[in-house]
């Protein structure tokens, strides 16, 4: 199974959508393996984004991130991080297709709402930074009546 991390970033929590993304995520059939909150620093924003920290608008990234708490989440499933990032839309919500998370619900490109991983190789390293490996509860799905 292919593994993706998905960031919900401040937005996503400060405006109450956890659950509607939380819920998208799932219908789409993937399946969540690693859920937690927390706060982001400025040394793991520099590593996670290690591929911006020189750009002039970098600090405005870290501004945006540390401004409230981030849920970092484990996603699996078939082709897991191509689901994730067709579902999050693009980058920019004004160019997002409907029906994904950044054209339904992002309000500008600097307030996105999440984060997913770009590739299978970014994926396995972000998973590791941001989760050790007894925090991830691998399962088979059951139907419990």
């Amino acid at each position: 199974m292919e593994k993706s991390l998905v960031i919900l970033k401040p937005d996503t929590v400060h405006r109450g959508l956890i659950g509607q993304v939380l819920a998208r995520i799932e219908q789409r059939g993937l399946q969540i393996t690693a859920l937690k909150m927390t706060l982001l620093s400025q040394s793991t924003l520099d590593e996670h984004y290690g591929h911006l920290v020189s750009k002039p608008f970098y600090p405005e990234i870290v501004e945006y991130m540390t401004m409230g708490p981030v849920v970092c989440l484990i996603v699996e499933g078939d082709n897991a991080v191509s689901a994730m990032r067709q579902l999050c839309g693009a980058t920019d919500p004004a160019q997002a297709n409907m029906g994904t998370i950044r054209a339904d619900f992002a309000t500008t490109i600097r307030f996105n709402l999440i984060h997913a991983s770009d590739s299978v190789e970014n994926a396995e390293a972000e998973v590791s930074r941001f989760f050790k490996g007894d925090e991830i509860c691998s399962y088979e799905r059951k139907i419990i009546a």
